[in-house]
């Protein structure tokens, strides 16, 4: 029986017809934008969880079609949820096992899509996925967008509450810039399973002994995931750390995934398949062997995935060194997510090294720093770091950085402290609105903020046109990209040398050194290259890290997040 149905989506209206005789009521909603049916079934089950799957196909304009999985709500009631991918006509039918259950089964309807006219860029225009060049992420109509994410695997739980906390919070990463937040699905790290610190306002995600999932959990969880989607932040959704594949096993582990997938699929979402997929549990006793069940059993869960998202939203996996080498077939991930280390300036050789790495491996495809010396962390890690990584990586190819601070990504309270890991170590005690206010938040928003004058997503790595630069022998030297026609963008480390360009296109450019930390600048005026194409650089204002602008003309309009 179809109890109901409604909308998420800020922009949209819920504007019913009256029923015409012989034929299913239609309603009306907007494209891109989240709409719900309910379904209650007459007929008692005694196990609902399992003894029932649901799906609702919908077919669209052109005669799509997408089979959409979905969730059970608790007692007799289940819930799908879909977001047009366009405006138009589409008609819905749903599909159950339980084939003789008139309540949900070949129940069906139309559905009127109108287009989405508001300021979400998330709606307006579609979520994220690899563009063409396999090289960075675009919108679904093809604008360009640039991750900027933000470390909070624990935020569905009560200690970061709801709504006031959480809101806060949200609204800090969004007025800095920041366009993804990496959450977990309520199953954490650092912690042993149904640990209290995990729980949420209803309890935990699974009944004791994974016995079924726990509806009640996920409601409180689904205000935060669109709160995030409303505010036009990607979640990028981890769907348990990784040692709770061998606890869980394959099949239960697949049955956790279609539930984020019916949940909160129709939502703008990243699939991240696990957090340090590979990585045992921390006192396991079998860790060779866990680790080798984890990176098959990923592969198999990362494989179905695909299979049950009708909406193909882009996946990947938290490593502990590289996403790639978390999976058998890389081919079951669309681009790769690094973990580089939190060891302050010691991790910047692993994290330079990785991101060139991956972009010279096949399949081709997207790369980024995922985890890397979360600020504060170890009392290190300091905002000079934080600039450092984010501007070494994204002039060496990465389609975009993931930030974190110590502090956010364990949720300690003031007075009260996440307190101890497995392995009897605390990480801090810094409360999340303190390490919400580190300055590197800040800085890595301004650096966004002067890439996105420019065509970022035609960056070229280019190490070799300043002059000293980066190379194995020394990682604390200048990186250097080129937008082709456009601009030359070299970040220089803190140092005394001034440097000297070479191979730049005929002049004349506008110069200007950027203060990373504050955004202010240096103007040097226009300045043009000698005959040989080369340029010497004036000596930095203040011994300081600073990025080089050369600007060869200014770009038009450019439309990007």
């Amino acid at each position: 029986m179809l109890l109901s149905r409604r909308s998420f989506c800020r922009a949209s209206a819920l504007l019913p017809l009256a029923p015409q005789a012989g034929r299913p009521q239609s309603r009306f909603g907007t494209a891109r934008c989240v709409s719900e049916w309910s379904f209650r079934s007459g007929k008692p089950h005694r196990d609902p969880f399992h003894e029932v799957e649901l799906d609702v196909v919908f077919t669209g304009p052109g005669s799509a079609s997408y089979r959409v999985p979905a969730f059970w709500a608790g007692e007799s009631v289940w819930r799908v949820r879909f977001a047009p991918p366009g405006a138009g006509r589409y008609t819905w039918r749903t599909v159950s096992n339980d084939t003789s259950n008139p309540d949900l089964h070949n129940v069906s309807g139309t559905l009127q899509v109108e287009p989405y006219e508001g300021p979400n860029p998330l709606y307006r225009h579609g979520p994220i996925r690899v563009a063409a060049d396999r090289r960075h992420f675009e919108h679904a109509d093809g604008t360009p967008f640039f991750w900027l994410g933000d470390t909070w695997w624990m935020g569905l739980c009560k200690r970061l509450s709801w709504p006031d906390d959480f809101q806060t919070l949200a609204a800090d990463r969004l007025s800095k810039g920041f366009t993804v937040v990496q959450i977990i699905a309520g199953l954490y790290p650092d912690m042993p399973p149904f640990d209290p610190r995990g729980a949420n306002e209803a309890g935990y995600p699974w009944e004791p002994g994974y016995a079924r999932v726990n509806p009640a959990y996920f409601d409180a969880a689904d205000v935060r995931i669109q709160h995030l989607a409303d505010r036009g932040i990607v979640p990028c959704i981890v769907g348990c750390w990784g040692y709770f594949l061998p606890l869980m096993g394959v099949p239960k582990m697949k049955q956790h995934w279609r539930y984020l997938i019916a949940r909160w699929g129709a939502y703008p979402v990243v699939w991240c398949l696990a957090g340090e997929g590979t990585m045992p549990f921390y006192l396991s006793k079998t860790r060779e062997q866990d680790s080798a069940m984890q990176k098959r059993g990923w592969t198999e869960v990362g494989r179905y995935v695909r299979q049950v998202d009708p909406a193909h939203h882009m996946v990947t996996i938290h490593p502990s060194q590289t996403a790639r080498d978390s999976v058998d077939d890389p081919g079951v991930i669309d681009f790769d997510m690094l973990q580089t280390g939190h060891n302050d300036r010691a991790s910047i050789p692993n994290t330079v090294n990785r991101v060139t790495q991956s972009l010279l491996q096949t399949p081709r495809m997207p790369v980024l720093v995922g985890e890397v010396c979360y600020e504060g962390i170890l009392e290190a890690s300091r905002e000079e770091v934080q600039r450092f990584m984010f501007w070494a990586c994204i002039l060496s190819g990465a389609a975009g950085h993931t930030y974190g601070a110590n502090g956010i990504w364990q949720v300690n309270r003031a007075g009260q402290p996440y307190g101890l890991s497995p392995h009897g170590h605390s990480w801090g005690d810094t409360p999340w609105d303190v390490a919400a206010r580190l300055p590197g938040s800040r800085q890595l928003g301004l650096a966004k903020r002067l890439l996105g004058r420019y065509r970022w997503w035609r960056l070229e790595p280019r190490p070799e046109i300043v002059e000293p630069h980066w190379s194995k022998d020394n990682f604390v030297q200048p990186y250097a990209a080129v937008i082709p026609g456009e601009a030359h963008l070299v970040f220089l480390p803190a140092t005394r040398s001034s440097v000297k360009l070479h191979n730049l296109e005929s002049g004349p450019y506008r110069a200007f050194f950027f203060n990373p930390s504050d955004a202010s600048e240096r103007d040097l005026g226009d300045v043009s290259p000698d005959a040989s194409g080369a340029w010497q650089a004036p000596d930095v204002p203040i011994f300081r890290d600073w990025v080089l602008v050369l600007e060869r003309r200014r770009s038009s309009a450019v439309t990007t997040r």
